[in-house]
């Protein structure tokens, strides 16, 4: 691995020290959601959805991985994410953001199904790369290691 490619993974791992955004990477969450909603770039998408305690809105932008004809969305910092928590309390239901907007339902993979769909999202997600302990070009069996570790998610029509 190239030096400036390390120093960005730490980079990328200390704005999201502890499993949370920080200051600095919320501040760039935000403004990165205007062009993850725009629908102008593949694959960059918003989510949409209520905290579980206020029910205020909260956005999150995410890369969107394709697999065998379905679209997922991946966890890459893991079960306790904010964005998976406050999912899981509204049921699954959320709004998706990519050029316009979309109700959609979003169904919990199976970790015995989430390794193809791991390694697609790695090759889709550069900044996810720092925050899961697999290369991107690994066998199949190394995602399968650390599945359950990591949140996938359907998306569906509610």
């Amino acid at each position: 691995m190239r030096s400036d490619t390390r120093r960005s993974g730490r980079w990328l791992r200390w704005m999201y020290r502890g499993g949370r955004p920080h200051r600095l990477a919320r501040a760039m969450n935000r403004s990165w959601t205007v062009v993850h909603s725009s629908g102008l770039i593949p694959h960059l998408v918003t989510l949409e959805v209520p905290g579980r305690r206020t029910g205020r809105i909260h956005s999150f932008p995410m890369v969107m991985a394709d697999h065998q004809g379905e679209r997922y969305l991946v966890a890459m910092l893991g079960q306790h994410t904010n964005w998976v928590l406050n999912l899981r309390a509204n049921g699954g239901r959320a709004v998706l953001r990519h050029g316009r907007r979309r109700s959609v339902l979003l169904t919990e993979v199976d970790p015995a199904e989430r390794a193809p769909i791991l390694r697609r999202y790695l090759a889709l997600a550069p900044g996810a790369r720092p925050h899961i302990p697999v290369e991107r070009h690994a066998p199949l069996e190394d995602f399968q290691q650390i599945a359950a570790q990591i949140p996938v998610f359907r998306i569906t029509a509610p």
